[in-house]
């Protein structure tokens, strides 16, 4: 590994563990194994070097679920396993980035959105593409969905009793969410009444007060 991914990589631990602001270059240096002036030679400032955890970040998460998706790799034990274990400092990364609220965080969310909407409605095996009424609307929900998860994990570590961010617990929350995007929640007549009243609701104009 370059001294440039090493660099990357313990940035990505240190923002995901201190978060951006409390994150200094030399907490970064010392991680890595490297001085100060490396860090910024490589990276011109905690800024760039932020930017490029966005953009590894993002980058993963596009090739796991691609390759996870379009090799139908969902039944292999290896792939899951090595998926799973390099995922875990790129969620913690995305959970504390997606938390702290930044400009940063807000275009990695943009991206994210984007890659969604492209995902469902490109005929990615595997996936049935929803109704394409509302796709922006649609795809930005799936989501926060989907990244609510990573941002409340101390909550869902609690509740389900073990870290989820570990190779015995993931797995536990992968299936959970499976058997929700799998399984019809709510029945056809009722998704129809109610899109029929929030329907009824869209149509009557706003007041002055709102």
């Amino acid at each position: 590994m370059t001294a440039r991914a090493r660099i990357r990589d313990a940035a990505l631990l240190q923002f995901a563990e201190r978060g951006f602001n409390e994150t200094t270059i030399r907490a970064i240096a010392e991680a890595a194994g490297v001085s100060s002036g490396l860090v910024q030679y490589h990276y011109r400032s905690k800024e760039a070097l932020r930017e490029a955890c966005d953009r590894y970040a993002f980058d993963f998460f596009r090739q796991t679920k691609n390759e996870a998706h379009g090799k139908g790799q969902f039944a292999d034990p290896n792939f899951l396993s090595i998926a799973f274990r390099t995922s875990f400092p790129v969620l913690r990364y995305l959970a504390r980035a997606l938390a702290d609220g930044s400009a940063s965080a807000a275009e990695l969310f943009d991206e994210l959105v984007e890659y969604t909407q492209d995902a469902l409605w490109a005929g990615m095996p595997g996936v049935n593409p929803p109704p394409d009424h509302d796709r922006e609307g649609l795809s930005a929900v799936l989501t926060a969905m989907q990244l609510g998860v990573l941002v409340l994990h101390p909550h869902l570590t609690r509740v389900l009793g073990s870290e989820i961010f570990s190779a015995q617990t993931y797995p536990r929350l992968v299936m959970a969410l499976l058997d929700i995007h799998s399984h019809s929640l709510v029945t056809p007549e009722t998704a129809a009444q109610a899109r029929a009243g929030l329907a009824d609701v869209q149509a009557v104009p706003p007041t002055a007060e709102e």
